[in-house]
């Protein structure tokens, strides 16, 4: 992405992929995304629970709702949808329900 370019985050196409058997939980969730930089990026993710070691991000959901639950019992799940803000560390292990497609845009770092 090149300074001064605009990019529609909202209706970018990604290509979709199943995730490894692994990582789902229920359904038959795919994901995808696309890097606008080496730090920037959108993803989405299917309907479905899938589990995941996150990075060191920063994101902001553009759409769809979701519940992210965390294995650390100190921590309280966390509800997902359009404009929520939310930041996740390097090494939390997560379970994504996903009820309607999430997208975001994520910051690492």
């Amino acid at each position: 992405m090149k300074p001064g370019i605009v990019t529609d985050a909202a209706s970018l196409t990604l290509a979709l992929e199943p995730l490894s058997g692994e990582q789902v939980v229920e359904g038959s969730p795919r994901t995808g995304f696309a890097e606008l930089t080496d730090t920037i990026g959108v993803w989405e993710h299917t309907p479905g629970v899938s589990t995941d070691v996150e990075a060191d991000e920063v994101f902001v959901v553009l759409s769809g709702s979701a519940t992210v639950s965390f294995d650390d019992p100190a921590l309280e799940p966390i509800e997902l949808r359009a404009g929520a803000v939310a930041r996740l560390t390097a090494g939390m292990r997560t379970v994504w329900t996903v009820r309607e497609t999430l997208r975001k845009v994520y910051i690492l770092g």
